[in-house]
């Protein structure tokens, strides 16, 4: 086993998969109850592909859950291998800074925070941000949403600057973070594309991909296409 401080702790920045507080722009065509099961499969499925990952890398994985004392929500979803981190605050930006600074204060070499929106994502993405991470010097690792937002974001230092004055949840999240380490002088490596699944053509994108014939690469996401294949959806979905 690698000592922790050669080891990159990856946490999933995830809200509690309860009714009527997830996956809201997807209802309709889901009920509410079907958004909040496909946000309790999506976060069991990049726990998985974290698990994927620490095969190839040294990795240890996270769930950086909010709000506080939902903690029973996440503990049955989760596979042996993921622990809990605790919120310490509200907010996006708020939220990665502090799962940055406390699993970087527990002496873990690098952290990745990676979100609860891309279930598919290519297992080699996350082993190559924690390669590209254990190199020699400081960096930051984005990995780009194609709606501006990112995906990851790892880093080997708590540069709290990183997450302060972006318009989180907008098109210029990715282009102001570039922005923050640019002013830090911190060298930037960019990660392949990947979407989010948040709106309705991104959910019908994500059903062709799971239940069609697949794209090259990308993680299967089992508990997620279980749950596709029981709601009243199908490829035509708009």
């Amino acid at each position: 086993m690698a000592a922790l401080s050669e080891t990159c702790a990856m946490a999933i920045m995830a809200k509690a998969p309860r009714v009527g507080e997830v996956k809201t722009r997807l209802v309709p065509p889901l009920s509410p109850e079907q958004a909040a099961a496909l946000g309790t499969a999506f976060i069991r499925d990049i726990a998985g592909n974290i698990l994927a990952a620490a095969e190839a890398a040294p990795i240890e994985g996270y769930v950086a859950y909010s709000p506080a004392g939902s903690e029973a929500v996440f503990t049955p979803l989760l596979p042996e291998g993921i622990r809990l981190l605790p919120p310490r605050g509200m907010g996006l930006g708020i939220g990665l800074w502090h799962a940055a600074e406390d699993l970087l204060g527990a002496g873990y070499g690098a952290v990745c925070l990676v979100n609860a929106d891309s279930p598919n994502l290519p297992t080699a993405f996350l082993v190559q941000a924690v390669r590209t991470l254990r190199e020699p010097g400081d960096r930051v690792v984005l990995g780009p949403a194609e709606d501006g937002g990112y995906y990851l974001i790892g880093l080997k230092y708590p540069h709290r600057r990183l997450f302060e004055d972006v318009a989180w949840s907008t098109e210029r999240v990715f282009q102001q973070t570039l922005g923050r380490a640019a002013e830090l002088g911190l060298e930037t490596v960019t990660l392949p594309r990947w979407y989010d699944v948040d709106d309705i053509a991104s959910l019908r994108r994500l059903l062709n991909e799971l239940l069609g014939g697949g794209v090259p690469g990308a993680y299967g996401a089992p508990h997620t296409a279980t749950a596709l294949r029981g709601f009243p959806l199908d490829a035509e979905t708009s």
